[in-house]
């Protein structure tokens, strides 16, 4: 008889942005004359245009498929060396940071890889910990894979360390006081906005190694940083290679959430422990991996991505930044004058919410979507130390915005 995981039984209800799409769809099956009205500031879906910079690729690449003599089938799993290139030079090297085109490794989506790279460390032999708030991803592919235990009452899960991010703290947690195997990294954070300082990265680095601690460290929304101080990646941060691995995404700053196409970057020198006790790269493995599940990203898609670092992509890409940070401002504008605790919509595409007194995440979210048609994600989707909050995306257009931002004053003016 086949036996099936019971690890996904422990998952608590389901996953957050499939859960805000249910109770919107039952909102608007409900009320139908409403659904037109529905602004969704929930879930992290760009709204502009692919750049033009991409698309030309694009077609340039399909013309390509099209003829005997340039056409490609199956491509290398870990990338084809144009990208991994462009990526190496323009997103780290003309910065001052050394990754090798070879270190990155092209994939459909960083939320895949944040999931995927536990393949290659020891099922249930790691302490593994993580922000609170935080990614889900983060958690429920732990849980799937066997890391944890069951879930308590508030959805913590059995041997996960925690580490929680208040307003207290500026949403950046304290270096535990105990040592774990792999920690979990977001900033620019999702869900808060928040980001960490070079001295408090410099002091997880210091901290992984001197524990033999794996930093996983989720990039995704470095484009959005504004401030020149803030460092975009961990490997700005001296000894990072022995002790870090780098997701990033074009998601967000290139509109590739439909495309898809992302990358992860392994250091060469990064190494963990066997069973036996003896130090292997994790380079090779994580090439493995990929060669054994993973047919590499299409040759489009990555010619697409590849033109974003073209000097007419880079343009474009900034000028979609601008117009989602512009968004970010209205929104925190909004907030605060309604006279809410607002964090975040600065250097990240996200803004964190305080809900008013005596009203919960959930209940902040019906009263929203019932009262405005503004669909936000509520806090507690992302942890315990999420509830009272709420977080709202900026990625949409000006004028649902601007409207929505009418709304928000309305029902809660």
């Amino acid at each position: 008889m086949a036996r099936l995981n019971d690890h996904y039984l422990k998952l608590r209800a389901g996953y957050l942005f499939p859960e805000i799409a249910r109770r919107v769809r039952a909102y608007t099956e409900a009320a139908p004359d409403q659904a037109a009205r529905v602004i969704r500031c929930g879930i992290g879906d760009v709204t502009e245009p692919l750049p033009a910079a991409a698309r030309e690729a694009m077609h340039a690449a399909v013309d390509e498929l099209g003829e005997r003599g340039s056409f490609r089938g199956y491509g290398p799993e870990q990338g084809y060396d144009f990208l991994r290139e462009a990526i190496a030079t323009h997103a780290y090297q003309s910065r001052g940071v050394e990754v090798a085109a070879d270190e990155i490794f092209v994939s459909d989506g960083s939320k895949c890889d944040t999931g995927n790279i536990l393949d290659i460390f020891a099922n249930g032999a790691n302490r593994t910990a993580i922000t609170d708030p935080v990614y889900p991803v983060y958690v429920d592919t732990n849980v799937m894979a066997g890391n944890t235990g069951p879930a308590d009452a508030s959805g913590a899960y059995e041997g996960l360390l925690y580490l929680p991010c208040t307003a207290a703290n500026d949403f950046v947690p304290a270096i535990p006081d105990e040592p774990v195997d792999l920690v979990y990294l977001c900033y620019p954070n999702n869900p808060t906005g928040a980001t960490a300082t070079r001295e408090q990265l410099q002091a997880w680095v210091d901290y992984a190694r001197a524990n033999d601690t794996i930093l996983l460290f989720d990039a995704a929304y470095e484009a959005f940083i504004r401030d020149p101080e803030i460092p975009r990646s961990i490997f700005e941060i001296p000894g990072a290679r022995d002790c870090a691995i780098e997701f990033r995404s074009f998601s967000k700053n290139g509109g590739f959430t439909g495309v898809r196409c992302a990358y992860t970057v392994v250091p060469g020198e990064l190494t963990a422990l066997t069973s036996a006790g003896e130090r292997k790269p994790l380079h090779p493995l994580w090439s493995r991996r990929q060669s054994t599940k993973f047919n590499g990203a299409s040759y489009v898609v990555q010619r697409g991505a590849a033109g974003l670092f073209t000097d007419q992509g880079q343009a474009e890409v900034a000028a979609l930044i601008d117009h989602y940070m512009a968004n970010a401002a209205l929104l925190r504008e909004a907030c605060q004058q309604i006279g809410l605790p607002v964090y975040g919509g600065v250097n990240a595409p996200y803004v964190w919410v305080g809900c008013p007194e005596g009203v919960d995440s959930w209940g902040m979210f019906d009263r929203l979507l019932q009262q405005a048609q503004v669909v936000v994600t509520p806090g507690a989707g992302f942890g315990a130390a999420g509830e009272g909050y709420f977080r709202i995306s900026a990625f949409n257009s000006r004028e649902n915005v601007e409207e929505a931002c009418r709304r928000l004053r309305q029902a809660l003016g």
